[in-house]
């Protein structure tokens, strides 16, 4: 095996760090899009299924891949990542069944370990997730979905306790479209006996990523990408080698960032499939979008037209991709409508790029965008993965200069961002 990162950069970083931004510069050049954080943590639980090894192949450097790995060694398995982000997990001798509480509340993708322990080891205890403050994210559709399995279930001093001898296939209709839900159950009932059928499923491709993921550690999952999915229930699942898909948030963020300097980026290693929607309305925004086998290149444009977006499940607009989305209509000409579906508490960055010039106002789940000519420098502070990933774009096009706080938010969700912008020409720089 290769390098073994003992103590992750990413986890020597402290919440008192800020990002620097000096605006004005277009950003040119070619990057690859970076393996996927929301499909890679639901895999690496998933190895809790499998006896023996598994590897997995484009990791993205991240700090929310730092804390799953932690999850996991806590739990007694052997992980280890390298430089080029590979990663090799094996579960065969975990020695608690408990995911510490310290650790989960950090991001809510580590409830995702409830499922895979339940059905491999008939236990699972495991701390109300934490994350992203963005409203409300109960976890009852996992719960009734591990009941309707078999499951006893029960919620003591803020920890789930679930258990069973073994998980029983079943037919349920999830209550709402849920990705977590979707991801939990259908890891829970690859070792069910019997076969589970799975209706108002998640269509995410991260949800997909899953599902061949573990078809490919033996288990037999059919309706992949649609809203009914499949389990037939096995045995036991062995170790796989899988190459973690692209992530379509972050290369949506920088393809953003790309259209509001009025930059000229070449994405490689892409799926314009994952992100229809978006480049639908990002043409429709004005900007050049051209696609090609396996590469988009995207020119920024003016003006920037005006939008009446709503997000909602996949295939429609990707929630994650609403903020970003909202400071480039900042400068757009005439009035945006942006209607938030999946998160009530995901407006929380608005105050902040108002600070910078914006003119936004949010009436309940809706945000009237009133284009503005210029944006200005000022110290602003990330609430959350997304909305930092916003306030980057603000300061890239801003006048003068941007601090930006709230770091260790964005180190959750972009892989080195000031390397990755710097290397396209943007003025970016970490400060403690």
């Amino acid at each position: 095996m290769t390098l073994v990162l003992e103590a992750p950069p990413l986890l020597g970083r402290t919440t008192g760090e800020r990002i620097v931004v000096d605006g004005g510069i277009s950003l040119r050049g070619r990057m690859r899009a970076p393996g996927s954080k929301n499909a890679c943590l639901p895999i690496m639980a998933a190895c809790l299924l499998a006896r023996g090894d598994c590897r997995l192949e484009g990791v993205p450097d991240i700090s929310d891949v730092h804390v799953m790995s932690d999850i996991m060694r806590a739990l007694g398995a052997k992980v280890e990542l390298d430089i080029n982000g590979t990663m090799w997990i094996n579960t065969d001798d975990l020695k608690t069944t408990t995911a510490p509480y310290d650790l989960v509340r950090r991001m809510n993708a580590s409830f995702d370990v409830a499922g895979p322990l339940l059905a491999r080891y008939g236990h699972a205890e495991v701390a109300l997730p934490g994350g992203c403050n963005l409203g409300q994210r109960p976890v009852n559709l996992h719960l009734d979905g591990f009941r309707m399995l078999g499951a006893d279930v029960s919620v003591e001093h803020g920890n789930v306790l679930a258990r069973a001898s073994r998980l029983k296939g079943t037919r349920m209709v999830l209550a709402k479209v849920s990705v977590g839900a979707t991801e939990n159950l259908m890891m829970a009932a690859t070792l069910a006996d019997g076969v589970t059928i799975l209706e108002n499923a998640a269509r995410e491709p991260e949800v997909s990523d899953l599902a061949h993921f573990l078809n490919r550690m033996g288990a037999h999952i059919s309706g992949i990408g649609t809203s009914t999915l499949t389990i037939e229930g096995v045995t036991e699942l062995q170790g796989t080698r899988h190459h973690v898909i692209p992530d379509r948030i972050a290369t949506g963020t920088y393809m953003l960032a790309t259209a509001i300097t009025g930059g000229d980026v070449v994405f490689e290693g892409v799926d314009s499939w994952h992100l229809g929607v978006f480049l639908h309305e990002l043409h429709a925004a004005g900007q050049s979008v051209e696609m090609g086998p396996g590469f988009i290149r995207v020119q920024g444009q003016r003006p920037v037209e005006p939008l009446d977006v709503a997000t909602g499940p996949f295939p429609g607009f990707a929630t994650d991709l609403h903020p970003p989305l909202v400071s480039l209509l900042a400068l757009g000409t005439g009035t945006s409508i942006v209607e938030e579906t999946i998160f009530d508490g995901r407006f929380q960055y608005v105050n902040e790029l108002n600070r910078m010039g914006a003119d936004i106002r949010v009436t309940d789940r809706v945000a009237r965008i009133r284009g503005v000519r210029r944006l200005a420098g000022a110290p602003v502070e990330a609430p959350d993965i997304r909305a930092g990933g916003a306030l980057i774009l603000a300061a890239l096009v801003a006048e003068g200069r941007t601090s930006i706080g709230g770091v260790e938010f964005i180190d959750r969700g972009y892989e080195h961002v000031e390397e990755t912008l710097s290397s396209l020409g943007a003025r970016i720089r970490r400060t403690i």
